[in-house]
Protein backbone atom coordinates (compact mmCIF):
# COMPACT_ATOMS: atom_id res chain seq x y z
CA UNK A 1 0.00 0.00 0.00
CA UNK A 2 1.36 3.40 -0.99
CA UNK A 3 1.77 5.91 1.81
CA UNK A 4 2.13 9.66 1.53
CA UNK A 5 2.79 11.19 4.93
CA UNK A 6 2.97 14.90 5.68
CA UNK A 7 4.28 16.59 8.78
CA UNK A 8 5.25 20.00 10.07
CA UNK A 9 1.94 21.77 10.37
CA UNK A 10 0.96 23.79 13.40
CA UNK A 11 0.30 27.23 14.80
CA UNK A 12 2.67 30.07 13.96
CA UNK A 13 2.55 33.83 14.37
CA UNK A 14 2.41 36.14 11.39
CA UNK A 15 5.91 36.79 10.11
CA UNK A 16 7.13 33.45 11.35
CA UNK A 17 8.34 30.37 9.49
CA UNK A 18 7.32 26.77 9.16
CA UNK A 19 8.72 23.78 7.26
CA UNK A 20 6.47 21.09 5.90
CA UNK A 21 7.70 17.64 4.93
CA UNK A 22 6.14 14.92 2.85
CA UNK A 23 7.50 11.41 2.46
CA UNK A 24 6.24 8.80 0.03
CA UNK A 25 6.71 5.11 0.52
CA UNK A 26 9.23 3.26 -1.64
CA UNK A 27 6.59 1.28 -3.48
CA UNK A 28 5.10 4.39 -5.05
CA UNK A 29 7.21 3.91 -8.15
CA UNK A 30 9.23 6.42 -10.12
CA UNK A 31 8.26 9.97 -9.20
CA UNK A 32 8.07 12.67 -11.84
CA UNK A 33 6.88 15.68 -9.89
CA UNK A 34 5.98 16.56 -6.32
CA UNK A 35 3.95 19.50 -5.17
CA UNK A 36 1.96 21.25 -2.52
CA UNK A 37 -1.61 22.44 -2.60
CA UNK A 38 -3.66 24.13 0.10
CA UNK A 39 -7.28 24.60 0.99
CA UNK A 40 -8.52 27.37 3.24
CA UNK A 41 -11.91 27.23 4.96
CA UNK A 42 -14.71 27.91 2.49
CA UNK A 43 -12.34 27.97 -0.48
CA UNK A 44 -11.31 25.55 -3.18
CA UNK A 45 -8.02 23.73 -3.11
CA UNK A 46 -5.31 25.77 -4.80
CA UNK A 47 -1.85 25.16 -6.14
CA UNK A 48 1.07 26.35 -4.02
CA UNK A 49 4.31 25.00 -5.48
CA UNK A 50 5.79 22.12 -7.43
CA UNK A 51 9.14 20.61 -8.30
CA UNK A 52 10.05 18.16 -11.03
CA UNK A 53 12.55 15.33 -11.02
CA UNK A 54 15.04 17.66 -12.71
CA UNK A 55 14.62 20.31 -10.04
CA UNK A 56 12.47 22.74 -11.99
CA UNK A 57 10.19 24.66 -9.65
CA UNK A 58 6.97 26.58 -9.99
CA UNK A 59 5.17 28.78 -7.46
CA UNK A 60 1.78 30.40 -7.10
CA UNK A 61 2.01 34.18 -7.14
CA UNK A 62 0.87 34.68 -3.51
CA UNK A 63 3.82 32.67 -2.17
CA UNK A 64 6.61 33.70 -4.53
CA UNK A 65 9.60 35.01 -2.64
CA UNK A 66 8.34 33.58 0.65
CA UNK A 67 8.03 29.82 0.10
CA UNK A 68 10.69 27.45 -1.18
CA UNK A 69 10.07 23.92 -2.38
CA UNK A 70 12.81 21.30 -2.44
CA UNK A 71 13.07 17.55 -2.68
CA UNK A 72 15.29 14.64 -1.75
CA UNK A 73 14.87 12.12 -4.53
CA UNK A 74 16.69 9.39 -2.69
CA UNK A 75 14.21 9.62 0.16
CA UNK A 76 11.07 10.28 -1.92
CA UNK A 77 10.63 13.39 0.17
CA UNK A 78 9.53 16.93 -0.63
CA UNK A 79 9.77 19.96 1.61
CA UNK A 80 8.06 23.33 1.73
CA UNK A 81 9.90 26.05 3.60
CA UNK A 82 7.46 28.83 4.41
CA UNK A 83 8.81 32.18 5.56
CA UNK A 84 7.15 35.48 6.40
CA UNK A 85 3.86 33.70 6.92
CA UNK A 86 0.63 35.66 6.70
CA UNK A 87 -2.83 34.95 8.12
CA UNK A 88 -3.99 34.35 4.54
CA UNK A 89 -1.64 31.36 4.43
CA UNK A 90 -3.85 29.58 6.95
CA UNK A 91 -5.04 26.38 5.32
CA UNK A 92 -4.74 22.63 5.19
CA UNK A 93 -1.66 21.86 3.11
CA UNK A 94 -1.65 18.77 0.93
CA UNK A 95 1.28 16.98 -0.60
CA UNK A 96 0.75 15.79 -4.16
CA UNK A 97 2.82 13.33 -6.17
CA UNK A 98 2.79 12.51 -9.86
CA UNK A 99 4.43 9.31 -11.01
CA UNK A 100 5.76 8.85 -14.51
CA UNK A 101 2.83 6.71 -15.57
CA UNK A 102 0.33 9.48 -14.87
CA UNK A 103 -0.39 12.83 -16.51
CA UNK A 104 -1.69 14.37 -13.30
CA UNK A 105 -1.04 14.17 -9.57
CA UNK A 106 -2.14 10.67 -8.64
CA UNK A 107 -1.16 10.40 -5.00
CA UNK A 108 -2.17 12.75 -2.20
CA UNK A 109 -1.39 13.09 1.46
CA UNK A 110 -4.00 13.44 4.15
CA UNK A 111 -3.20 17.12 4.73
CA UNK A 112 -1.56 19.05 7.52
CA UNK A 113 -3.05 22.17 9.13
CA UNK A 114 -1.10 25.40 9.16
CA UNK A 115 -2.62 28.24 11.16
CA UNK A 116 -1.08 31.70 11.10
CA UNK A 117 -2.20 34.02 13.86
CA UNK A 118 -2.14 37.80 13.67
Amino acid sequence: QVRVDESGGGLVQAGGSRRLSCAASRNIGAINAMGWYRQAPGKEREFVASITSTGSTNYADPVKGRFTISRDGAKNTVYLQMNNLKPDDTAVYYCAIRTWDSYRYNYWGQGTQVTVSR
